[in-house]
């Protein structure tokens, strides 16, 4: 445990929520500290960042950040497990910071109206308060995904990057701080015109269970890692294929050569 740890325990409400996660092999009171005291910010309160964030607050989690510069449509509710009818028109981070808080009154859920890129990326992910302890992609497309990875790059932060469409998805978690290579080493550049960065949900479709099941494997991830300090992602790419019910991963290297996490001004960070 660090200090912050050292100083924090769990109150008798948390351990009679959290009974049966602490009761788990491997898992004790020091994991579910480390939730406590953990900062997540997620990226995209969509598909993809209703169901990991709901996992990660109803697990303990203690400060869970929602980006998202979008609003609530008839069409997200196939899938985006936190919005009712009702929430049509309003934004998706507030409304999901909102419906997180009445899930688990025992943790803080914030919510922000913007869109992250390189320019804000110090204020949004409050920067001056220190690192976050993870960031979740939770977006929908290659362009916004090669900024998030830049972003974690020049500051170091962990990135648990995920994507869902039709019935397939992928996961990483890259640790930049470790040089173990970026989201760019696996996928490369992004091309604007490029007919993969225009495949979305919103004009490839996707199943509901897709999301659901990627959303929740990334929370599983992120819950090992904050809580265990356990990467079993280390340089490997989990292919996931709801058509076909397999799983499987895929290994890969740091990139020498890669533009965005080997120059020379990342590397003397």
């Amino acid at each position: 445990m660090n200090m912050v740890e050292e100083m924090v325990q769990l109150s008798d409400e948390e351990l009679l929520r959290y009974a049966r996660q602490v009761l788990l092999d491997g898992w004790d009171m020091d994991a579910q500290l480390r939730l406590k005291t953990a900062r997540v910010v997620i990226i995209g309160a969509g598909g993809l960042g209703c169901p990991a964030s709901e996992t990660l607050v109803r697990a303990g989690v203690g400060h869970v950040h929602l980006i998202d510069d979008d609003e609530i449509e008839a069409s997200n509710l196939q899938r985006q497990t936190l919005f009712l009818p009702e929430d049509i028109g309003q934004s998706k981070a507030l409304t999901a910071a909102q419906m997180l808080a009445r899930i688990n009154p025992l943790i803080k859920t914030y919510g922000t109206v913007a869109r992250l890129d390189e320019d804000n990326a110090y204020e949004l992910l409050d920067m001056a308060a220190g690192k976050p302890d993870l960031l979740l992609d939770c977006t929908d497309n290659f362009a916004t995904r090669d900024i998030i990875n830049r972003i974690s790059v020049r500051y170091q932060i962990p990135l648990l990057s995920a994507s869902a469409i039709a019935m397939q998805g992928q996961l990483a978690l890259f640790e930049p701080q470790l040089d173990t290579g970026c989201y760019h080493c696996v996928f490369g550049s992004v091309v604007p015109d490029e007919a993969a960065d225009e495949r979305t949900c919103a004009n490839s479709g996707v199943l509901a269970s897709t999301t659901a099941i990627m959303g929740n494997l990334q929370a599983n991830a992120a819950l090992q890692y904050l809580g265990l300090t356990k990467n079993l992602l280390t340089n490997k790419l989990l292919i996931w294929d709801g058509s076909q019910m397999q799983q499987r991963l895929m290994g890969y290297r740091k990139d020498p050569q890669c533009p965005v996490c080997s120059s020379p001004i990342v590397n003397s960070l």
